[in-house]
């Protein structure tokens, strides 16, 4: 196991926090597609190794680019176009606004 990650675990153990394994995901940053690097493994589990990581609401790839994570918000702001179908249904502007404050804008924002 690599070094670092044992300090990690080590770290994480004494300040009574707990690492969920399955749930941990490696991320290698670095413009080429090159796997040189090998797969981590605790406890006899092998850690994910990922292109496209999501954290904090922000899309992050390896390379450090925000092509991945514009294009996910653009689709998912998409749902504009629902808010226009809605609107020819003869629905009020009490619920058009609230289909738009709970559907659209938490995505934009």
């Amino acid at each position: 196991m690599d070094l670092n990650l044992t300090q990690l675990l080590d770290w994480s153990s004494s300040n009574y926090m707990n690492v969920n394994i399955k749930k941990t995901k490696e991320m290698i940053i670095c413009p080429s597609n090159s796997n040189v690097f090998s797969l981590l493994r605790v406890a006899d589990v092998e850690i994910e190794r990922v292109r496209v990581f999501k954290l904090l609401g922000v899309h992050i790839n390896r390379s450090l680019k925000w092509d991945e994570h514009v294009r996910r918000i653009c689709n998912t702001a998409s749902r504009i176009h629902f808010l226009k179908q809605v609107k020819h249904s003869s629905v009020g502007p009490d619920d058009l606004f609230h289909f738009y404050a709970t559907m659209i804008r938490p995505v934009l924002e």
